[in-house]
């Protein structure tokens, strides 16, 4: 564990000699695959990503609904609003409320939105966050809804990892960087204040301080009429949260298990379990939504009622409340499903209409009252938004145009054997009955993350139109199949996750899809910790790999930018225990120069606040010094997302599928 880390100047993020190490690293990356058919592919992704005819989503607040626009015009976007009525024409009147290129131009920045949080109920102000390139570090100022002009002398805080919310339209409740040790070890606020209007912010009311070793603190205000609290969350962990209310300056703990996620509407109080719940008298299965009246819940005289119960096929992907209907979306078998909860009977109905094989998303619901906006798609049907009261019937009202012919492709879904016997299910995307051919298999796997089916008209222009077939790998540390799924690859079970993706990959060799040579795999951020481990432990199952914004040192990572955060998933590498199981596959230390490695597109982005954009840096050059050839590519902007604009989006887009063109069509 001692061992001296030879690249560690690579972590100096904007260190000249690291910034002279990246510029010599892409400069023969892009020279290589920025040619004719990588201009095309760029001109193709970005005709996607700009087009007018896209779905413009909404929220609504209060009489207006309100889009964030990006396109070809307006590369850093638009806040605008219009209202229902226009909305549902084909072309609705868009009034500007922020116009982001205008400002970065005004102010010489390179501002990304970042979102609003806007004043309930009356919607009249707004705390605007804006990002510097796309990290997650931004500026939040105040904006009148109204005059659409900031406000003068109002509510701003400088770049930090702010946590901040609404208490009333005179004090907000915020979490920052106030600096001499106002931060946890992953980066983010320890400490809750309320900050009065006209006050400086260094003098605002500390309402509780957290842990040096909690994730994050934060509060928020619920400002339902007839129902108005303040909560405090305490992330003592990336899994476990304390909740309290804060009642007349007491707090009042929510005694709901740690590792649920719990959320109150107007008399009700919801409770997701991630693992089972013993409650002395009755057991309640992991995976599970349980609701109880709130005042109930906190004298400790509550009836808990189970509205939803997970089994090996099903689980809970998410859900939103309108007034009086509970709207809940499941995944039976990676399949969506939407149906509508009543409150009090808890009695369930289908929402129809929905296909099979897709992905259906709440977009917005009202919270006072009865509306709803709905989004579906598949891996060959672009996106439909509809529209109406929860209670239906929902009408169509948007529809995303098509970007590649899906006459000829086909989708279906299949399962692996894993190691341990478990079936692991994947969906394959491709041409009808065409025999082997260049297969991309993308996986993540960690943190609950559910992959599901989609429209992606990128990579449908870029990969399917061209001949390619697209794999989606539901592994295990995912929530595909409830909190059980994810649980089981945590920390010492890590190597579920890549024994899963190892075995789909070698099912579609083995069921004549495509062949090792023609098999290309894609995976970031925790997909690019799966991508690392890959390369280092199966490398005789692929032609090619994408790692981007990786983790990959895993006996750093909790010493960097947000990493600390992260070590209820992975474990902690400072105790000897848990970098037993570790070590096994940290990437970084498992270079092997006596091995074949296939070839390797790094990405990762100096912006990047969140995963460390050394990690990419020191894989790398530890591969360059072990004997084996990267392809390296950094984007100086661009956040975690790797691109801070439609442009870059598509730049990084087409560099990734130049490359599996050029590895897996030879």
């Amino acid at each position: 564990m001692g061992v001296t880390d030879p690249y560690l100047w690579l972590e100096d993020i904007t260190g000249e000699d690291a910034l002279d190490w990246v510029r010599s690293r892409n400069e023969p990356t892009l020279a290589e695959l920025c040619g004719e058919r990588f201009e095309q592919m760029q001109t193709e992704a970005l005709e996607v990503l700009d087009t007018d005819a896209r779905i413009p989503y909404v929220r609504r607040r209060g009489d207006w609904l309100y889009n964030y626009w990006r396109d070809a015009e307006n590369p850093r976007g638009l806040w605008r609003r219009t209202t229902l009525d226009s909305y549902r024409t084909d072309a609705p009147d868009w009034e500007r409320v922020i116009d982001l290129d205008a400002l970065a131009s005004a102010e010489d920045e390179n501002w990304v939105w970042a979102g609003a949080r806007v004043i309930e109920p009356d919607h009249s102000l707004a705390l605007v966050t804006l990002s510097r390139g796309g990290s997650d570090a931004a500026v939040v100022r105040e904006f009148d809804m109204r005059t659409k002009q900031f406000v003068v002398d109002g509510f701003r805080v400088p770049e930090a990892k702010t946590q901040i919310s609404w208490e009333d339209e005179n004090a907000v409740l915020i979490g920052t960087d106030w600096g001499d040790d106002s931060l946890t070890e992953s980066g983010y606020p320890r400490l809750v204040k309320r900050w009065r209007r006209g006050t400086p912010l260094d003098d605002a009311e500390t309402l509780f301080s957290g842990s040096r070793t909690d994730v994050l603190v934060a509060a928020t205000r619920d400002h339902t009429p007839g129902f108005e609290r303040t909560f405090l969350n305490r992330a003592v962990d990336f899994f476990n949260d304390e909740v309290y209310e804060i009642r007349d300056g007491e707090l009042i703990r929510i005694d709901a298990p740690t590792d649920a996620t719990v959320s109150a509407h107007r008399n009700w109080l919801l409770i997701e379990l991630r693992t089972d719940w013993y409650t002395g008298s009755d057991t309640y299965r992991a995976g599970s939504l349980i609701a109880a009246d709130y005042d109930e819940f906190l004298a400790g005289t509550a009836d808990l009622q189970v509205v939803f119960e997970a089994d090996d096929h099903t689980s809970l992907n998410h859900y939103a409340w309108t007034k009086d209907k509970l709207v809940i979306v499941t995944l039976a078998d990676v399949v969506s499903r939407v149906e509508t909860v009543t409150p009090g009977s808890w009695a369930i109905e289908p929402v129809p209409g929905i296909p099979d094989n897709s992905n259906a998303v709440i977009v917005d619901t009202d919270d006072l009252g009865d509306e709803i906006f709905l989004d579906f798609s598949g891996f060959t049907t672009p996106s439909r938004l509809l529209h109406g009261p929860v209670e239906g019937p929902l009408e169509l009202i948007k529809s995303a145009p098509s970007f590649f012919d899906a006459d000829s492709i086909a989708v279906a879904q299949h399962f692996a054997t894993s190691k341990d016997g478990t079936a692991i299910p994947y969906f394959v995307v491709g041409q009808q009955d065409k025999g082997p051919g260049p297969t991309l298999l993308s996986g993540y796997g960690g943190f609950e993350v559910s992959r599901t089916p989609g429209y992606d008209g990128v990579t449908g222009r870029l990969w399917l139109a061209r001949g390619g077939t697209y794999v989606l790998a539901n592994i295990r540390g995912g929530g595909e199949y409830g909190p059980g799924w994810h649980t089981q690859a945590m920390r010492e079970g890590r190597h579920l996750v890549a024994e899963d993706f190892a075995a789909v990959a070698a099912d579609l060799v083995h069921s004549g899809i495509t062949t090792v040579e023609q098999l290309g795999a894609q995976g970031g951020s925790n997909g690019g910790l799966l991508m690392g481990i890959m390369l280092t432990q199966y490398p005789e199952l692929f032609g090619a790999l994408v790692c981007s914004v990786p983790l990959l040192d895993m006996r750093r990572f909790h010493l960097l930018l947000a990493g600390a955060s992260w070590v209820a998933e992975y474990g902690d590498p400072d105790d000897p225990d848990d970098w037993e199981f570790i070590s096994k596959y940290s990437p970084y230390q498992n270079i092997s120069a006596d091995r074949s490695y296939p070839p390797l597109l790094m990405t990762t982005s100096t912006r990047d606040d969140r995963v460390h954009p050394g990690h990419a840096r020191k894989m790398t050059a530890a591969l360059e010094a072990a004997g084996h050839e990267v392809r390296y590519y950094e984007n100086i902007e661009g956040g975690h997302a790797g691109a801070a604009d439609n442009k870059q989006t598509a730049f990084r887009s087409a560099l990734i599928f130049e490359f599996l063109h050029r590895t897996l069509h030879s």
